[in-house]
């Protein structure tokens, strides 16, 4: 996996435009705290919008909205998802981050990367784009099914 780049890069730029919950969980302080010139006072819940992050123009100042996975092999290539660019937070950061991130990560990397490896993958209508809408709500979920046709590269003797 390590040597497969790109294929590390559309995860990346998938979970940053659609993360798995544009939310973060609720976070409560536990001192009063001054943040950019605010006064937060003990007991606040802070629920964090992690999307809003991941789409911020100055972060993100070209195309940001656009799927353009090449963007973190060249200008944000040392972006990590283990919540130490806060530009990209997927998993939480510091004490609070997701113990099995390494093993999340590498398992959708290596489902992808089988599943291209596997298939052909075009769409039913030939070359116009997928509709990426996504329902809001806690989980971000796309509005209209996927319709895509997906044929195997190999016989299927091989599939057994």
């Amino acid at each position: 996996m390590s040597k497969l780049v790109y294929i590390q890069a559309i995860v990346k730029e998938t979970l940053r435009l659609y993360p798995a919950t544009p939310l973060s969980r609720p976070h409560e302080f536990n001192q009063y705290s001054i943040i950019d010139g605010y006064y937060v006072p003990k007991g606040t819940r802070l629920i964090t919008n992690l999307w809003k992050i991941q789409t911020d123009p100055k972060m993100w100042p070209d195309d940001l909205l656009r799927f353009k996975p090449e963007r973190f092999l060249t200008t944000h290539k040392d972006v990590d998802v283990r919540g130490q660019h806060f530009e990209l937070v997927l998993f939480g950061s510091g004490r609070r981050a997701c113990p099995r991130l390494d093993f999340g990560i590498q398992m959708v990397q290596f489902t992808l990367a089988s599943f291209l490896h596997a298939f052909q993958v075009s769409t039913i209508s030939g070359n116009a784009p997928i509709d990426m809408t996504e329902s809001f709500g806690l989980t971000n979920v796309k509005a209209t099914p996927l319709e895509v046709l997906i044929k195997p590269r190999l016989s299927h003797k091989l599939y057994g």
